[in-house]
């Protein structure tokens, strides 16, 4: 959850109300939010001397209108019946001509979409400038996933001239000076400039490899932004801004849009005439014209039945109305159908998606604790599900022949997953994080041995001999399920000695296999069981490794043969990757064919 660090005396202005801590902590939890720390409560010595007490709160991720001072106030004071909903409306300049973004068919190459808006007779304090630009570095870290999807440029209109061009040009060819800044510089200088800059380095990958930047000009060849990376000094917002122009190029069209609308609806409040937006209009380069932003309403739709059903109430439809209405949700019945509810969602609902996130906010509205408690209808009994009950006889098994259970994470780095094993990456099988946090969480494992022998390295200083396993998921890509992935549960046990142990896993297998009610077989056999069939695998060491088939019976009653593991002496390699010294011996197989 995203933590929004609010003034904690502007907030109550404009909340109208002095709370206490524990007054102002109920209402953010009846809310749906949390008040994580208030300032003001610190012991002496831990205040710094003049500053203000500061409230942080946690907000629901996707609540992106909740991310700034504005938008909270603005929820809370509709929800505490201090104010009705905003209505947002899009005026035209008095030319009546609508300011135009250009669209050169070079940026299809880079970042292809752009949208924007102007805030007309906007006057900032110092606070609300600082929450504007606080609100785009929270934005460009959440749904803009650190600039690569979405990334904003914001300008002082009287600085320049439309119509605008938002072109992909030759590095080379980009001159101008970066915000802040005094001396211009080209496309490759930038990136020299900022390249061990700790807030805007991070960002210099995005488009550093393309032979193209994109760049946003005026009609004077002026350029506003090189966006994901800066905006110019030249059209620098100020506190004396009184004309806002906002341009947002992005990788994904409806993330961009999701953006202009919450900057525009957070901050038109200070405009002259309140809740205004101008828009614009952006051609492209096959003449299709749109005009951003859309700030009208749009319908979505839920039954009072269903509603009802959900949340064990009896609420009429125009009390459901009313109490989406403190959601700063804009409802009515449906004239022709009294068991429906017609929605209006503002452009600040981005989270609205179906019926359930409207009954979501009528529990909200209505008060959780408020809720009634039944017994449910019908008698039901707790029982674990086939495929954790034996996952339980598989550990408790291990645990008798003297196996130490461990528990690593799910994610590892690819080199674990793959090189490290000597094993090749086909882009087919690993779940891959578009957006890893660190290098060390880069992939969902595809194998339980990574982190069995990463923990074996972690605890070499133990006696010897090491044994240990987990029982746990593994994750692959499945283009055939909904979800295009899915889970298996893996078996899968290491032995560290100062001999391989080949002869220990061996029996171990067989044990496990006995638990399972399974027999060993030959591979001619016609009858059910498993067999092993000596292999070569790059993870193992030549000779010294074997595979694991099992003929069992599907749900269906079909006869199939699976290889469903492996099992053998560690390559030499394999433990120097893990920095492991001794000699190891592995067994992995899929349990779920035994299910």
């Amino acid at each position: 959850m995203p933590t929004v660090t609010v003034d904690k005396q502007l907030l109550f202005e404009a909340l109208e109300k002095e709370y206490t801590n524990e007054e102002f902590n109920e209402l953010c939890f009846r809310f749906g939010i949390e008040l994580e720390e208030d300032t003001s409560e610190k012991d002496e010595s831990e205040k710094v001397p003049g500053e203000r007490a500061q409230l942080k709160i946690d907000i629901p991720a996707n609540r992106y209108d909740l991310l700034c001072q504005e938008g909270l106030a603005q929820a809370l004071r509709v929800y505490e019946g201090r104010c009705k909903p905003p209505q947002y409306k899009l005026v035209k300049p008095a030319s009546g001509k609508l300011q135009q973004v250009i669209v050169k068919p070079e940026t299809a190459q880079i970042r292809p979409a752009i949208v924007a808006a102007i805030l007309r007779d906007i006057t900032f304090t110092q606070e609300a400038y600082d929450s504007f630009i606080d609100l785009q570095d929270k934005l460009h870290n959440n749904i803009c996933r650190k600039r690569t999807l979405a990334s904003m440029g914001t300008h002082d209109l009287d600085t320049i001239q439309g119509p605008f061009t938002y072109e992909a040009l030759p590095h080379k060819d980009i001159k101008f000076v970066p915000l802040n800044q005094t001396v211009e510089v080209d496309g490759d200088s930038l990136m020299e400039l900022y390249e061990n800059d700790k807030h805007l380095g991070r960002f210099l990958h995005i488009i550093r490899d393309s032979p193209v930047y994109p760049v946003v000009y005026d009609a004077n060849r002026t350029v506003c932004s090189l966006p994901p990376i800066i905006n110019s000094e030249h059209s620098k917002i100020k506190l004396s801004t009184k004309n806002v122009f906002i341009e947002i190029t992005a990788t994904d069209e409806h993330k961009a849009n999701i953006v202009l609308n919450t900057l525009v609806a957070m901050f038109s409040q200070y405009c002259a005439d309140p809740f205004t937006v101008e828009p614009v209009e952006i051609v492209y380069p096959d003449g299709t014209v749109k005009q951003t932003p859309k700030v009208q309403p749009w319908r979505a739709t839920a039954n009072v039945d269903y509603i009802n059903s959900c949340t064990a109430l009896e609420l009429k439809g125009d009390e459901i109305c009313g109490l989406l209405e403190k959601m700063s949700l804009g409802a009515n019945v449906n004239p022709e159908n009294a068991n429906e509810i017609l929605v209006d969602v503002p452009p600040t609902r981005w989270d609205i998606l179906h019926a359930a996130d409207i009954m979501e906010d009528v529990c909200i509205s209505y008060g959780y604790d408020n809720l009634p408690k039944k017994m449910p209808a019908v008698s039901t009994f707790a029982s674990a599900l086939p495929c954790n009950k034996l996952s339980d006889h598989a550990r408790r098994e291990l645990a008798m022949c003297g196996f130490t259970e461990v528990a690593p994470l799910i994610l590892c780095s690819h080199d674990e997953n793959f090189k490290f094993l000597n094993r090749v990456d086909d882009n087919t099988t690993a779940i891959k994080l578009a957006n890893p946090k660190t290098i060390e969480y880069q992939v969902v494992r595809t194998s339980l041995l990574p982190g069995v022998l990463k923990t074996i390295n972690n605890n070499k200083k133990l006696p010897l001999p090491l044994k240990v396993f987990e029982v746990s998921d593994v994750g692959f890509k499945d283009e055939t399920r909904e979800r295009r992935t899915r889970n298996e549960r893996h078996v899968c046990a290491a032995y560290m000695s100062k001999t391989s142990g080949f002869e220990v896993i061996h029996g171990l297998l067989n044990r496990l296999m006995e638990m399972l009610n399974t027999k060993l077989i030959s591979k001619t056999s016609k009858d059910l069981g498993y067999w092993i069939i000596e292999s070569e695998h790059k993870t193992y060491f030549p000779g010294r490794s074997a595979d694991i088939y099992l003929r069992y019976l599907t749900e269906e009653g079909e006869r199939k043969e699976l290889m469903i593991g492996s099992f053998g002496v560690l390559h030499p390699t394999v433990l120097e990757n893990f920095e492991l010294n001794l000699p190891t011996t592995v067994l992995e197989f899929n349990l779920e064919p035994f299910v």
